[in-house]
């Protein structure tokens, strides 16, 4: 490379934040794969708006292990103290060792000696311990929460996974950090107007800090990143340019992909995959409908003259990826259990909507096919009778959501109400019941509370038999 190639190399790495991060990870990871993705554009673009003062309140909500830590943590401090040399930056972490780890890999950014080419005003006057002093008198101090911080101020605090997820679980822990944030954290800025804060973790819990955080005030920019695209989103990735996000898309496929992903939901279970993966914790124990109440089958009984077999249609008033599913459950009743055999979901248009009614009533021949008596559902009942389905029953909208659901939760609680225990669809049905009415999508519930309201005659609920 002549020299003039390396002018406009090290340019590059001084003027473009993605170009010098992509260096930094080749230093730290030698002989590991670096594989660009729009999402790390944009953690980029963020980061840009806070170096230009576009926003000084940042939370970056990421699953693990997707380079948000690495990116935040040490190699941020080492581009800006590049530029500037006076910010006096802190790291925070929940640990020591975390901490620790972060600043040995920011010393060994700054004391490369392409880094030292790339910005040569920023030179190290001192290390002490894990901190970097910087000859004008800036400097990149590590510590950990509920560290002593008496008497330190600076321009930038940086907070990296803050709790660890089992922590996170105890009211007095989780509790103790926010206070420890708003009492001690927030009073370390040189100046609270223009100092920065960066929230950066992969959520744990409900009333976690992130929660908390959004929670009490309206000044934070979140960047809300889910391993799986919960639904259709524009996400800013430059000055005016941005990534189209398909639900149902994987944040990064090269990565882990959708079959990855989901196994990891099933070993994991679908309260912390919900919480560290697709950033939207599960309420303790479930909100309307408790953990606790879950119960499973392994073997479904058979079907008799004792059984009934029903499905339930919560469709959706218009189709599109931004509007609600269509859903189907099938259950058995058997006496004054409901046993859940099936979940059909998705954005159909009408037609597609009609065939898959229509097929799945020819395959189960069920006892009852309940049909939300509204909008779509109105058009649905209507042709799968003219189609020669004469069990088709729709029912009447005379309750709310919460109060449809809130009729059900003796069922729950006293164990009539089983689900497959392998069943794929199981954890995001679980996700969406225990999160009820918080959760992002209701459409299963929906299903599935019209399914509980039917017994065929010996139910004292309602009755369409």
């Amino acid at each position: 490379m002549t020299k003039q190639d390396q002018g406009v190399v090290y340019a590059l790495l001084r003027s473009d934040f993605e170009s010098f991060l992509h260096r930094c990870f080749r230093m730290l990871n030698p002989g590991a794969a670096y594989l660009p993705n729009w999402h790390i554009k944009a953690i980029a673009r963020q980061l840009e708006r806070i170096q230009n003062g576009e926003t000084n309140r940042l939370i970056i909500n990421m699953p693990p292990r997707y380079l948000k830590s690495l990116t935040v943590s040490v190699i941020l401090p080492a581009f800006l103290l590049g530029h500037n040399p006076r910010m006096k930056i802190f790291g925070v972490s929940y640990s020591n060792d975390l901490s620790a780890k972060h600043a040995a890999d920011f010393r060994a950014i700054v004391r490369s000696d392409w880094y030292r080419k790339v910005f040569p005003s920023m030179q190290v006057a001192r290390v002490a311990d894990s901190d970097v002093f910087t000859t004008k008198r800036g400097f990149r101090r590590s510590t950990s929460v509920s560290a002593t911080l008496t008497g330190l101020g600076g321009d930038m605090i940086i907070l990296d996974d803050p709790q660890k997820p089992v922590d996170a679980q105890s009211d007095t822990l989780r509790n103790s950090l926010n206070q420890w944030f708003t009492n001690t954290l927030l009073s370390r800025l040189d100046n609270k107007a223009t100092g920065v804060i960066i929230l950066v973790m992969q959520r744990v819990h409900l009333h976690d800090l992130t929660g908390f955080l959004v929670d009490n005030s309206s000044d934070w920019t979140v960047l809300s990143l889910p391993a799986i695209a919960e639904i259709d989103e524009r996400v800013e990735i430059g000055e005016g340019e941005y990534h189209a996000r398909r639900v149902g898309e994987a944040l990064h496929p090269r990565y882990e992909t959708i079959s990855t992903l989901e196994k990891l939901r099933t070993q994991m279970g679908s309260a912390i995959f919900s919480a560290q993966y697709q950033q939207s914790p599960v309420p303790d124990g479930g909100a309307m409908i408790k953990r606790e109440w879950l119960r499973y089958y392994d073997r479904l009984p058979e079907r008799g003259y004792r059984t009934k077999l029903i499905h339930s249609w919560d469709t959706a008033a218009k189709v599109g990826t931004q509007n609600d599913w269509s859903v189907c459950t099938t259950w058995l009743l058997v006496d004054n259990f409901f046993y859940l055999i099936d979940v059909i979901r998705g954005r159909y248009e009408y037609p597609q909507l009609r065939a898959m009614a229509i097929t799945l009533a020819q395959r189960d021949q069920p006892l009852k096919v309940l049909i939300e008596d509204t909008s779509t559902g109105v058009a649905l009942a209507q042709e799968l009778r003219q189609s020669g389905i004469y069990t088709v029953k729709p029912v009447p909208v005379e309750r709310d959501k919460l109060g449809r659901l809130f009729v059900h939760q003796a069922k729950f609680e006293g164990g009539l109400v089983l689900f497959p225990r392998k069943a794929p669809f199981l954890a995001q049905l679980e996700t969406e019941l225990l999160t009820f009415p918080q959760g992002k999508h209701d459409d299963q519930v929906d299903s599935l509370s019209q399914a509980l309201s039917y017994k065929g005659g010996f139910d004292t609920t309602y009755s369409w038999a």
